[in-house]
């Protein structure tokens, strides 16, 4: 069994099949899912799908290309979306995204900041989103020392992993690892110890090949459980308990 460790699935994407997606991931190996906020509306919309379903739990928190909606209103609904849901198990997916800054940098950096606080005074880990920022991201993350969780969508290089893992933090992977490109990515599962290592679809976005191009979803996770046994050079089975139980391990299940 495996743990989709960050799955959008309040995604309009979805909005046509959600119900029979959800209820079909026991049976497609799926034992649990993160589903992360990436707006005060998803998180919202994530908080109400964890309820429904005993295998599925919520983050809240803004994306960076939502920077501009954090203010101390945001942060307060999200301490009561916490207090009220003992589903909700992170901050996230929070950080910076430096791509297409829709959103200045310094409002992102100052939402970050405060989202990174946030887990700070709840005890909870975040879940990072960090593109082309790493310099930026990781002197954020030194400022709180306190605070761990995963940095998803990894896109860094395998020695700034190896310095995240040193303090405590998690390396998700996606379908990158099964592009062709992938240089970096699989570098980097080679040599990130694999307790530290979790699988995650991101989707609807990032599908694994044979189904690049097209919707995903977490019933395409075992794609990257089998890339990962590959890379590592062990069995698929060995990737699936090991990933599971840092997946519980990380959002304290």
């Amino acid at each position: 069994m495996l743990f989709d460790t960050h799955a959008h699935m309040d995604d309009h994407a979805f909005d046509s099949d959600r119900e029979a997606l959800l209820e079909a991931l026991p049976e497609q190996g799926i034992a649990l899912l993160m589903n992360p906020g990436c707006s005060l509306a998803s998180s919202r919309a994530a908080c109400a799908l964890a309820g429904r379903y005993d295998y599925l739990y919520a983050a809240v928190g803004s994306h960076p290309d939502a920077a501009d909606e954090v203010n101390e209103t945001v942060l307060d609904t999200y301490r009561m979306l916490w207090k009220q849901n003992p589903k909700v198990k992170a901050i996230g997916e929070i950080g910076l995204d430096y791509h297409y800054e829709d959103v200045p940098r310094q409002r992102q950096q100052a939402a970050f900041r405060a989202q990174m606080a946030l887990a700070r005074e709840l005890n909870l880990p975040v879940i990072v989103h960090e593109r082309e920022a790493h310099e930026d991201a990781l002197r954020i993350v030194e400022e709180f020392p306190e605070v761990t969780g995963v940095f998803h969508c990894y896109s860094g290089s395998a020695e700034m992993a190896k310095w995240l893992v040193q303090r405590g933090w998690y390396i998700g992977f996606t379908g990158v690892l099964t592009f062709k490109n992938a240089r970096k990515a699989v570098e980097t599962a080679a040599v990130v110890p694999l307790e530290r290592i979790v699988l995650e679809t991101d989707c609807p976005y990032m599908s694994p090949e044979p189904f690049r191009g097209r919707r995903n979803d977490p019933g395409k996770l075992y794609r990257m459980a089998e890339r990962l046994a590959e890379i590592r050079g062990i069995s698929v089975a060995q990737v699936h308990a090991a990933t599971l139980e840092n997946g519980k391990r990380l959002y304290r299940i």
